[in-house]
This record gives structure tokens, sequence and C-alpha cells, in this order.
């Protein structure tokens, strides 16, 4: 059934600039692959909003299968980001991007959209070895999907060799974070900030996936990067 599936995804892509991703797109896909319309609508009950999150993530697994077989090392961490963000882009079709973006800008689809952002920011950090089990789990997934979610938007608009001006682009965005995290570090060496927040991470902590922390009781540095 996954290699159905994969089949079927890969025979879309051709279609979709057409079509987007609807079940015409779905029905040309299983004449192009011979796979019998029963078998298309068991894997993508919904027909084209399923092939287009099931085509998201695909390009989330093989993401975290590309970073799996590279030594970043030497990188910084947030150019280990930066790497990750451009090559998940480098991973897609612009025009199947650009279909999906538009399916899930829908209100009825776009809490699927969300989760499917907040998915590639997961898989990012999970592929960089991230271990944060607190409220930092989530701030550093909620950030990325933010970058992420603008580098996608103007990654769509670059008709530059390469998609240069992208790769300009997260870096200033990567750029814009850290000096709202250097802000933070500042606040949390101020004695009378510290106090104020002290209630309201208090808070935080303690509806942030209990557990998380039970499990892997280890604490960030509590760095978003």
């Amino acid at each position: 059934m996954d290699h159905a599936a994969a089949q079927i995804l890969a025979a879309c892509v051709p279609h979709v600039a057409f079509d987007g991703w609807s079940d015409a797109t779905l029905a040309a896909a299983l004449r192009d692959t011979g796979h019998a319309k029963g078998l298309g609508a068991a894997l993508f009950p919904r027909g084209g909003v399923d092939l287009a999150a099931a085509y998201h993530r695909a390009g989330d697994a093989a993401l975290r299968d590309a970073l799996a077989g590279q030594d970043l090392a030497a990188l910084r961490y947030r150019d280990r980001i930066a790497h990750a963000i451009r090559l998940r882009l480098e991973l897609a079709d612009k025009d199947a991007v650009r279909k999906g973006s538009a399916l899930f800008a829908l209100p009825r689809y776009a809490p699927e959209g969300a989760g499917l952002i907040w998915g590639t920011a997961d898989a990012i950090w999970s592929a960089l070895g991230d271990t944060s089990r607190d409220v930092n789990w989530y701030s550093k997934r909620a950030t990325l999907a933010a970058v992420y979610a603008s580098a996608v938007l103007y990654w769509l608009g670059d008709t530059s060799a390469g998609d240069a001006e992208t790769a300009q682009f997260i870096d200033r965005r990567i750029e814009n974070v850290m000096e709202i995290e250097k802000f933070k570090a500042g606040l949390q060496q101020n004695r009378i900030a510290k106090a104020v927040l002290a209630g309201p991470l208090k808070f935080l902590e303690r509806i942030s996936a209990p557990e998380r922390q039970r499990d892997l009781p280890g604490q960030s540095s509590g760095s978003a990067w």
C-alpha cells in the first residue's frame, strides 16, 4: 500500500499544475500508474486534499532521510536550520506547493495546513537532534513554523537563479529570530524583568505536556535556537 501510494503521488505531480490537488488529478494518476479507482479511494478518501497532505508529509520524510546522511557538525545551529529549510524547499515541486498552499489557505482546510507546517518544523528540529522537553519544545517549533511558512511564500515568487534570493530571505528571517533571542536573554538577566515573567513562565511549564518531562527530564538551554 505504501509503495502504491508513493507511485500515485509521483504520478500526480505533472497533473497538479493544470488540475490542482483535485479528484481529476487523482484520476489521472491512477490511469498513469494502472491502479484501480478503488485503491485510490482507499488511500486518499478525500481525494485531492488527502493527496496534498500526503505529498507534504512525503517531503518531510525525504528531508529526514536527507539530513540523516549529512554531517552538519561544523555548522552553527542557525546555519543548520537555514540549510534544512533550503533543502526542504529543494525537495519540493513549486507548482505542487503553490496549489497546495492555495488549497490549505481555504478556511475549511486552514487548520490542517497549519498542522502540516508544524509537522515540517518538528521534522527539522528532530532531524537536527533537538532534545528539549519543556516549554521550549513548543517555542522552537512555533518559531520555526513561522519562519518556514514565510520562506515558502517568498520561494513561490522567487525567480532568481537557484532561488538565491530565497536563501538570503531565510538568513534574514533567522537573524530576526536571533535578535529576539538576544532580547529574551537580556530579560532573563534583568532581575526586575525576571520577577515579572516568573508567573507566566511557571504557568506555561505547567501546561506543556508533563508526560514529556516524565519521559525525558533533561531541560534545554532556554533558547529557541
